[in-house]
């Protein structure tokens, strides 16, 4: 690669690809250049998107150690590097792609694995973290209300017992009856 423009790009491509946890490949042709920044905008907060070439891609990924993108890089090619939720992020790609359709997902790599676009659109069926979190929290609210309930189930009774006898004493009846 004889181009310093070009090894400069290569060299941004991989250090977005060490430094995102996944990266989703997509064909935009056909989107406007307003709509690709509309797509830009909606994934801000937790991934770049970026209109790339596919050799220098490839070189890119080679460089930064990762395999199993090259069959996706076909055709005009744009890759959303994601910083932050990963599951917002293909959210984000499918609500886009139905009033854009258009846009195609091709697949993509999570935490360093293969993906296939469904796996990307399983992946965007998911519930976000912060309910997934809510959901666990909430079962373990109620197991430990379980626990709690067994353990004093037997103080309780015994409560209940010592209770009754006392009122039979009381009442005048005798307590070893």
């Amino acid at each position: 690669m004889a181009r310093p423009d070009k090894a400069a790009a290569v060299a941004e491509l991989a250090e977005e690809f060490r430094t995102s946890s996944a990266v989703v490949l997509t064909e935009y042709r056909g989107l406007s250049v307003k709509e690709i920044t509309e797509l830009r905008r909606s994934l801000s907060g937790n991934a770049s998107y970026a209109v790339v070439k596919n050799t220098l891609t490839k070189l890119a990924a080679k460089e930064a150690g990762i395999e199993g993108l090259d069959e996706h890089l076909v055709g005009p090619s744009a890759i959303a590097f994601v910083k932050g939720d990963a599951v917002e992020v293909a959210k984000g790609l499918r609500d886009f792609a139905k009033t854009h359709p258009v846009l195609t997902v091709k697949g993509g790599l999570f935490e360093g694995a293969p993906m296939t676009s469904d796996d990307i659109k399983k992946l965007a069926d998911l519930e976000s973290r912060e309910v997934l979190l809510a959901k666990m929290a909430g079962a373990m609210k109620a197991s430990m209300q379980n626990a709690v309930s067994l353990f004093a189930a037997p103080l309780s009774q015994t409560a209940r017992a010592i209770d009754a006898l006392r009122q039979k004493v009381e009442a005048g009846g005798d307590a070893a009856e």
